[in-house]
């Protein structure tokens, strides 16, 4: 059974067991394949190099926009400008903070430095926003519902153990979050 993250004397650790570290390594890898688009053969090696995409555009899928979001809530070309200056450094952030987070699963025992803490807890909220939005949380009423699914012997349907899954990373990154809080308090004292 995993351990929630704590902050001590080898910095900020937690266990996870292997089905546990399995679990989140199929998860990281769905929203990494979610990220990455691939490379197109046309593509000016320059716009390339500078993080430039003037082919990008808002995405249909609704998880991949709450991983994507328009930065603009009314102004549709404002917004396509911006994902065109900035949408290929976001995925490869992402995308980068994802992979880490997966190649530091190789533990039973999880020691993170600050750095990785970060990118866990990025990678985390990642999948979470996935999660959440296959889930259809629109608001508290949706959030209760979800977080009082907690017996996965009871998951009988898609719906049931998505929503067990994402109250496990739920629990999982508060209890990072806190960690990395409590590094923070200890670190000014």
């Amino acid at each position: 059974m995993a351990k929630a993250f704590k902050y001590g004397l080898k910095g900020i650790s937690g266990y996870l067991e292997p089905a546990e570290r399995d679990l989140l390594r199929g998860l990281l890898a769905d929203v990494i394949s979610m990220l990455d688009s691939a490379a197109r053969e046309d593509e000016d090696p320059l716009a390339a190099m500078i993080g430039l995409d003037m082919d990008v555009k808002q995405p249909t899928d609704r998880a991949l926009l709450r991983l994507l979001p328009n930065v603009m809530k009314d102004d549709d070309a404002g917004s396509l400008e911006f994902r065109q200056l900035t949408e290929r450094s976001v995925r490869e952030s992402k995308i980068g903070a994802l992979r880490a987070t997966a190649m530091g699963l190789d533990k039973d025992e999880l020691v993170l430095t600050s750095e990785d803490a970060n990118r866990w807890a990025m990678a985390l909220n990642d999948v979470r926003l996935v999660l959440s939005e296959r889930l259809d949380i629109r608001d508290e009423a949706d959030a209760d519902h979800i977080h009082s699914m907690q017996d996965w012997s009871q998951a009988e349907d898609v719906e049931s153990y998505l929503a067990l899954v994402y109250n496990f990373t739920t629990w999982l990154q508060e209890s990072l979050v806190q960690s990395i809080m409590a590094a923070r308090q200890a670190a000014k004292s």
